[in-house]
């Protein structure tokens, strides 16, 4: 699990950066716990980009983008 420090490699206080500090390192499921966020609780814009998937090129800064490793963890977010 990525080591991701408030305030220090996350970004300060945006909108990434606390989403950031929300979700790296974690898989996204049912239930919000220390290893999981739940998928309900992200933003009603979103979308989830797992390895290899295709995604369009629009952009959207209103958008937050969570990015997947192989694994399922959350390995970056962005708003695109």
């Amino acid at each position: 699990m990525p080591l991701v420090v408030p305030g220090i490699n996350s970004g300060g206080d945006s909108a990434q950066a606390k989403w950031m500090n929300k979700l790296m390192g974690k898989k996204l499921g049912e239930q919000t716990d220390e290893t999981s966020f739940a998928r309900h609780e992200l933003p009603k814009e979103h979308r989830v980009i797992e390895p290899g998937s295709m995604v369009t090129q629009d952009m959207n800064p209103n958008r937050l983008n969570v990015h997947l490793a192989d694994d399922g963890t959350v390995k970056k977010v962005d708003f695109k």
